[in-house]
């Protein structure tokens, strides 16, 4: 079991712009935030945050997504936001979180999702789009990338993305 910290819900009483419903998805006894707005069989807007942010960052597109007939998801990855904090920093890793979204892809059965990725949201999102694109319909792609084999990368980084490889989330 991974160790955890749990942000008291207290913390967030004073942000007067995220009055949204709070749902928590359980990944190996870690609570996962996300939002869920909109109509349930509206068309799916997946937000996902990079970083250092979390769903906060979406909480004025929710509101006309919303009243437009679109279901908006909106997730905390572990460690952001409401979502539970590994205390390992070694934990931290985009196939981790990619594992986790795919967790709660799959969890709500998401379909004909449109992504709206940004940052550190891309390569985690892009991956879900890469792995199921019979799940996705859509993608918004803003500040981010996603890792392929063209790409050649400086030394420094070439190690760190070798455990993408390995962990079976990068694009060939």
């Amino acid at each position: 079991m991974t160790d955890f910290i749990r942000t008291p819900e207290e913390n967030f009483y004073d942000l007067s712009d995220f009055r949204f419903s709070p749902y928590f998805h359980t990944w190996q006894d870690m609570r996962m935030h996300y939002l869920d707005e909109g109509p349930r069989d509206g068309p799916v807007m997946l937000l996902v945050h990079g970083m250092p942010t979390w769903s906060y960052l979406y909480r004025d597109f929710i509101s006309p997504l919303t009243e437009a007939g679109y279901r908006c998801i909106a997730p905390d990855h572990l460690g952001f936001g409401k979502s539970d904090k590994p205390t390992d920093i070694n934990w931290y890793t985009i196939a981790r979180h990619t594992e986790v979204l795919t967790s709660l892809i799959m969890t709500l059965d998401l379909n004909n999702i449109t992504l709206v990725c940004q940052d550190w949201g891309g390569p985690t999102g892009l991956a879900q789009a890469a792995m199921m694109p019979e799940r996705f319909e859509r993608l918004v792609i803003m500040n981010t990338w996603l890792h392929h084999d063209g790409y050649e990368y400086c030394d420094n980084v070439s190690s760190w993305v070798q455990g993408w490889k390995e962990g079976g989330f990068y694009c060939h």
